[in-house]
């Protein structure tokens, strides 16, 4: 098999494999689910902040070298500024079709955003997942294949995580298997560009991890957190804090699988 056949298979199996175990979710009674929602999307906010701060961020930073640390901070600084704007501009449009009478977005509006930020932080994350699969295999096989073993078992936790925010957002479970599964198989397209275009493109890698890490810290810290709030008994905070922290946990131990 030649390498761009690995290629596609990893990154297909990853894309699918990955979409499919966070559909499993569906199979839960709808009162299981009501129950646990809540405590996915405290997971889903350790997981973002650790595929964020331990994953991506790290990789641009060691990417770009002393001389671009700099150009990896206003990437990610205009990476925010970007998904900030976006989000304003998802929130106008919700609320304009919904005729508002006040410009304050309600909680379900923000969920919504959150939804829709996380779909395009998510194609990002997976694209570039595809990217890095794809130098990888072109650099050797044996390496190729551990790290698209990696990148599924990374990708597992972090799809669970955000098919619980497509819910919490208020998609029906068949919109958000459907849109978690097509931004899953972005994959598949960023590992084809790593193919034919990874000595034009590898410049601006660094870069774009910054900005896909932008994305996932913006979901995490302005839209997941403040919706973490709106319980404050201790059982429920406590939780919450344990989930955010395995989270980060998870992510911590299927990142230290991926070779550098």
């Amino acid at each position: 098999m030649n390498t761009l056949s690995w290629i596609v298979l990893f990154t297909l199996l990853g894309g699918l494999f990955s979409a499919l175990v966070a559909g499993s979710f569906l199979l839960l009674r709808e009162s299981t689910r009501t129950r646990s929602l809540p405590y996915l999307v405290a997971f889903a906010t350790g997981a973002l902040l650790g595929a964020a701060l331990l994953g991506l961020l790290p990789e641009a930073v060691e990417q770009a070298g002393e001389g671009g640390v700099g150009r990896v901070g206003a990437a990610l600084l205009g990476g925010i500024a970007l998904f900030f704007i976006l989000e304003k501009l998802v929130l106008w449009r919700h609320c304009h079709e919904d005729h508002c009478e006040t410009h304050v977005p309600d909680a379900g509006h923000r969920d919504h955003a959150s939804a829709v930020m996380m779909l395009v932080g998510d194609g990002v994350h997976n694209a570039l997942d595809g990217v890095l699969i794809a130098a990888a295999f072109l650099t050797d096989i044996h390496l190729g294949i551990m790290a698209g073993v990696a990148v599924m078992t990374h990708e597992i936790p972090s799809e669970v995580g955000n098919f619980a925010v497509l819910l919490h957002g208020g998609m029906t479970r068949s919109k958000a298997l459907l849109y978690n599964l097509g931004t899953s198989l972005t994959s598949i397209l960023g590992g084809l560009l790593g193919y034919f275009a990874l000595s034009q493109v590898q410049w601006a890698l660094p870069y774009a991890l910054s900005i896909a890490a932008a994305s996932l810290l913006y979901v995490a810290v302005a839209d997941l957190i403040p919706g973490l709030h709106r319980k404050v008994d201790p059982r429920t905070s406590f939780w919450q804090v344990v989930l955010m922290g395995l989270g980060v946990a998870v992510i911590y131990a299927v990142e230290q699988l991926i070779p550098h």
